[in-house]
């Protein structure tokens, strides 16, 4: 059965590229987006992609992936220090989670240094800037076993 992925992002990710780009760079939510579905195509896999400045929009689509999703990358954004809801609702997702964000939030002032989600995720990437997408979605590929074996071994499966 092939990979089904779901991408969520958080609030104000819709202005990337214009927010703050000596933070978060000049790329641009569609130009990740468009990356992750190339990426997706040569993986085999399915590939919902989502935006949303609302936390309960958020909410509901982690209850939607249930049934749509083998895996969830999630880029929380601001959500990621105050979301109770987004936690509670990942913790019922049973697929891996991957939780990404474009800066080094542990390199960040008080505020943007400790997201609550990561207690729910299986793994957290940081620091990557926009490719960290990628590097999530390779992620659960292989903690899927669903990496395709056209990739190398390293990509596919890491160091043995």
């Amino acid at each position: 059965m092939a990979l089904k992925l779901m991408i969520l992002n958080g609030s104000n990710l819709n202005m990337l590229g214009i927010r703050e780009p000596h933070i978060y760079g000049t790329t641009t939510l569609a130009a990740v987006e468009a990356s992750c579905r190339e990426l997706a195509g040569f993986l085999g896999a399915s590939l919902e992609f989502h935006q949303s400045n609302h936390e309960g929009v958020l909410v509901d689509l982690i209850h939607a992936a249930r049934g749509r999703a083998d895996a969830i990358i999630i880029n929380p954004a601001g959500f990621s220090f105050t979301s109770v809801s987004i936690l509670d609702a990942l913790r019922i997702f049973e697929g891996p989670i991957i939780e990404v964000h474009i800066s080094n939030i542990h390199a960040r002032d008080e505020v943007h240094r400790h997201s609550i989600l990561s207690a729910a995720a299986r793994g957290v990437i940081c620091g990557l800037g926009t490719y960290g997408y990628i590097a999530g979605m390779l992620a659960a590929a292989q903690m899927l076993g669903k990496a395709p074996e056209s990739l190398p071994a390293p990509l596919r499966h890491g160091p043995r």
